[in-house]
């Protein structure tokens, strides 16, 4: 991929469009400051336990069609192989740093399968009902989080997906970790909150 002055307008386009904050702007709605409530972040499970189910899938939404939208008007650009796999990232990168909060946003899963949906539809959707299936049999959001990042990963290899996006899927998958790292400390000791329980401060 050669990276010229185009190729950089698309990938700030893709990093702005992550950067909007859905979860800021859905509270906002409800006079709340959802960086100051639960855990902080602007993702959809603390939209959940701040405000209930109503906005929270409003967000959660938001965030997988920002990613996707993203990749879509990347594609109808005629952008493809690892320049859209950049699109990917740098939207998931707006999300998880957006400019629009000071570089202080949400851990990236709903914007990173957004992505994933309009790269690969099979992968994804694979991931997502594995992901889903771990967060109903755990009630742990980040494991089910974690888990379908990994199987993102794993299906592509196996099911032969070019290089481009098994890098774009493995890039997703360690921001995923990383932005989790707290929760992966939490899971280990058992102290991991559950889907529908009280917030905690975070760690």
């Amino acid at each position: 991929m050669r990276l010229d002055w185009v190729s950089a307008a698309v990938l700030l386009l893709a990093y702005l469009f992550g950067s909007i904050p859905g979860g800021v702007l859905v509270a906002r709605l409800y006079r709340v400051d959802l960086r100051q409530v639960g855990s902080g972040n602007i993702g959809a499970t603390n939209v959940q336990r701040a405000l209930g189910w109503g906005p929270a899938i409003v967000v959660a939404l938001f965030d997988i069609f920002k990613g996707g939208i993203a990749v879509w008007i990347a594609r109808l650009a005629g952008v493809e192989g690892w320049l859209l796999g950049g699109v990917a990232v740098a939207a998931v990168l707006g999300h998880n740093f957006p400019v629009t909060l000071r570089f202080s946003g949400g851990k990236g899963v709903a914007t990173s399968l957004g992505t994933l949906f309009f790269l690969d539809p099979e992968v994804a959707a694979y991931a997502a009902v594995i992901g889903l299936v771990v967060v109903a049999l755990t009630r742990f959001v980040s494991a089910g989080s974690l888990t379908g990042a990994v199987a993102a990963v794993v299906l592509a290899y196996a099911l032969g997906r070019p290089g481009w996006e098994l890098a774009t899927l493995a890039l997703m998958a360690a921001m995923i970790f990383l932005t989790h790292r707290h929760n992966l400390v939490r899971l280990w000791r058992g102290e991991e909150r559950r889907l529908g329980r009280p917030q905690r401060p975070e760690g």
